[in-house]
Order: C-alpha cells, then structure tokens, then sequence
C-alpha cells in the first residue's frame, strides 16, 4: 500500500506524569489513522525516565509501523533500541551529525531542526541528516518565545525551495492544527509535526490524528 504524500509526526508532551496513562494516550492516537513517526521528547527528564518512557511506548510505536525518535540523546536512542534521534541545533556541538551516525548506524533516522534558515538546512543534509524541520510557523505552546525570537519565524517559501532544491524529507513544526497545516502541505511539507492539538485535544488523540490525516487528503486533493 503507497504512503500518503504527508504524514504526520507525532510529538510527545513536554513531561509525562504517568507513563501507563499516556502509554494509553498513545495507543489511542493510533487508532486516528497514520502516524509516520512519534518522538519522544523529554526535556527536562533524567537519563533513567527517557529510558522508561521508551521502552514502554517504543513497541506501541512499532505495533503501527511507526518510526520512534529520540530528541536530543544520540547515546540513548542507542540504548533503548530507538529508530533515530532528532537533534536541535543546540545538540549539535555536542554530538555533531557525524558522531551520532558513526554511534546509532547507517540505517538510523537522524533528524536536525533548521528553524527558519535555509543555511542550516543545507549544512544539515550535507553532513548527512536524513531529514530536517522547519518551524515554529505559528504560535506554540511547546518552544519560548525567546527561542522562537533567536531562530525566526518561517513561512511556506522556505518548505517550497526545499522541496525544489532537494529530494531530503522535510517537516513542518510550530503551532500545527488541521485547519491552518494546508499552505505547508501544498508547499511540499513531507510531515506535519504535531504536540499540543494532539494531546489536548476534547475528544482525544485519536479525533486529533484523525482530523490531520483528513486535512492531509483535502489538501492533497486540491492541489
């Protein structure tokens, strides 16, 4: 069966206060329909909790044919087995994109967070990245507003000259919701990155991925 031409890239909350609760969350995201990736970012967690928290979802994660990423920890992606890692740019002096593949494989998803420069970008995929993530597009909860102000805002322009200049997958982050997602798709967005609309939504992460995979095949459609 053919993949869909946007995905959706599913973000854990900043902090989970209990780990079978989510765990079930998770699982109910899932059954909304296609989630290509769920990464696990923790923050502010201690080494010991990442590690819990990704044994424990990692085979929901798998069970859907998902991709499970972990943020900023090269050393315990490897550890708990996960698919890839993704790195900020705040990551990199400590573990450039070089050192995170000789560590996780050839075959790991290494992804890097451009913000709004098509410099970053650039140097991401030629050191090797297998993705990169533009954002934040719109207000978010998730990201302060001094880094948003340090890194700048995007707009369309940027996902529409990557996916000119190149065929590396690219995602869009920053304030996502199914009704404001569909200028990013047309403009070529490989993934819509999602947290807060997901896991605060009324009726649950399942209504929320459901309502995204139907913005997905709307837009798609109108192109």
């Amino acid at each position: 069966m053919s993949q869909p031409a946007c995905r959706l890239y599913l973000i854990s909350p900043p902090a989970l206060l209990n780990l079978s609760i989510f765990a079930e969350r998770l699982s109910n995201a899932f059954s909304g329909g296609d989630i290509g990736a769920f990464q696990l970012r923790l923050k502010d967690a201690h080494a010991e909790e990442v590690l819990a928290a990704a044994r424990a979802l990692r085979p929901i994660a798998h069970a859907h044919g998902c991709a499970f990423i972990l943020n900023d920890r090269p050393d315990l992606a490897l550890q708990c087995g996960a698919d890839g890692v993704h790195l900020g740019q705040d990551d990199l002096p400590a573990w450039p994109i070089a050192k995170a593949r000789t560590l996780l494989g050839e075959e790991a998803i290494i992804g890097v967070s451009a913000h709004a420069s098509r410099h970053l970008a650039m140097e991401a995929g030629e050191q090797g990245a297998d993705y990169v993530a533009f954002g934040a597009f719109f207000p978010t909860k998730s990201k302060p507003p001094a880094k948003i102000e340090r890194w700048g805002t995007p707009t369309p322009e940027i996902i529409a000259w990557w996916s000119a200049y190149t065929v590396l997958p690219c995602t869009a982050i920053g304030g996502m919701t199914p009704a404001n997602c569909a200028p990013l798709l047309e403009a070529g967005a490989d993934f819509i990155a999602a947290i807060t609309y997901v896991w605060e939504h009324a009726e649950g992460p399942g209504a929320a991925v459901r309502e995204f995979n139907t913005a997905f095949k709307q837009a798609i459609k109108g192109k």
